[in-house]
């Protein structure tokens, strides 16, 4: 007979999403995370360009940065030594097809300054003046250093005794007496409430309990990594966009991180390339500046994972008792995770909400789905 492991919380992933939960949950519950693979963050986590970007996402994405904001900035050091965000700010250059997008972001974004092309090529100097329409700059953009915030986390969870168990795929479960017995190859946990953090497998999960899908929609993006212009520090340099979102670079270590915005709809997998949409986004980069691109030193790529909306889903699904949604979070996952992880976690433990969480928490319910469908 397969032995069955007890626990108060199982949480299946270990992304930002599942440890950053765990860190919240484990001095008051007995926690277990289940990763599919051999590491924590081996997919989305582990491959993002990460910025924390307050005018980024929707109003709800733009209220949890606001709320996730102090916990980057006022950091527990003993968690995260080193400064969790770094200056780098954010220019956004636009073409004539984009002058209407950047005139867009100038008025609705916080924060948002106009600057003239002088102003641009003085931050870049490489971008092509001829090119260039318009441009605006975000001072508040930072650099997040992703491994930190979720080493940290994995770190306060296990040291509060939370179990992480890699190479765990979930391969089915059942709902007995109140709690999800739920199998692995050779094991099977029980537990009163799981949560399903898988990030691009969450529907997959879902299946397994025997829920319906909420329509989570697995996007890959590609990353090519350039060396630096041949004369040029680019250590300083903003994260340079296009107002029509169809490339942005990103310096990074001495190099230039060059994505062509790609958002091709794929199944869940371990994503690769796909170099005719990378050869394409690195063209139109290359539009916007005077330096041409000689050579790609790497690539990789990753899964961005939608709800239907583009909003989160964090909260208790409507029809399958203990069953807890924390997925969907797209390209928003590491900016928003400390606010989504508090929200999580004072759901779990039925606590009152602070007003800023309260009034979007049914935004982020599973039922805005569950509900429309009968």
């Amino acid at each position: 007979m397969t032995d069955i492991t007890d626990t108060d919380i199982l949480i299946i992933g270990a992304g930002i999403a599942g440890v950053g939960l765990a860190a919240e949950l484990a001095d008051t519950h007995k926690v277990i995370i289940l990763e599919r693979e051999s590491q924590p963050a081996y997919h989305s986590t582990g491959r993002s360009v990460a910025i924390f970007l307050p005018n980024y996402g929707n109003d709800v994405i733009r209220a949890l940065n606001h709320f996730s904001a102090p916990m980057f900035m006022q950091r527990d050091t003993k968690l995260f030594p080193e400064p969790l965000l770094t200056p780098r700010g954010a220019l956004t250059i636009a073409d004539e097809t984009g002058v209407a997008h950047c005139e867009d972001l100038i008025r609705n974004g916080v924060n948002v300054e106009e600057i003239s092309a002088d102003q641009a090529v003085k931050m870049i100097p490489i971008l092509n003046r001829d090119h260039m329409k318009a441009a605006c700059y975000q001072a508040e953009a930072q650099d997040i250093d992703v491994n930190a915030l979720h080493q940290g986390w994995l770190r306060k969870a296990t040291g509060l005794g939370a179990d992480l168990r890699t190479s765990c795929e979930v391969t089915g479960a059942t709902r007995v007496n109140g709690f999800w017995l739920v199998e692995t190859a050779g094991q099977t946990f029980r537990a009163p409430t799981v949560v399903n953090a898988s990030g691009a497998w969450a529907d997959v999960i879902t299946g397994l309990f025997g829920g319906r899908p909420l329509g989570f929609t697995p996007m890959r993006r590609s990353v090519a990594v350039l060396p630096a212009p041949e004369g040029y520090d680019i250590r300083s340099w903003p994260v340079l966009d296009d107002a029509n979102e169809t490339w942005y670079l990103k310096p990074d270590g001495g190099r230039l991180f060059v994505s062509p915005c790609d958002e091709i709809p794929v199944e869940p997998h371990d994503a690769y390339v796909d170099d005719m949409i990378l050869a394409e986004g690195l063209y139109r980069y290359e539009q916007a500046v005077t330096t041409p691109v000689n050579r790609v030193e790497r690539s990789w790529a990753g899964l961005r994972t939608f709800a239907p909306d583009r909003t989160p889903v964090a909260g208790f699904d409507a029809e399958l008792d203990g069953f807890f949604w924390l997925a969907g979070q797209g390209g928003y996952g590491i900016q928003t995770a400390p606010a989504l992880s508090q929200f999580a976690a004072m759901l779990i433990r039925q606590q009152s909400l602070p007003d800023a969480l309260a009034n979007i928490a049914p935004r982020l319910s599973a039922a805005r789905f569950q509900s429309s469908r009968g």
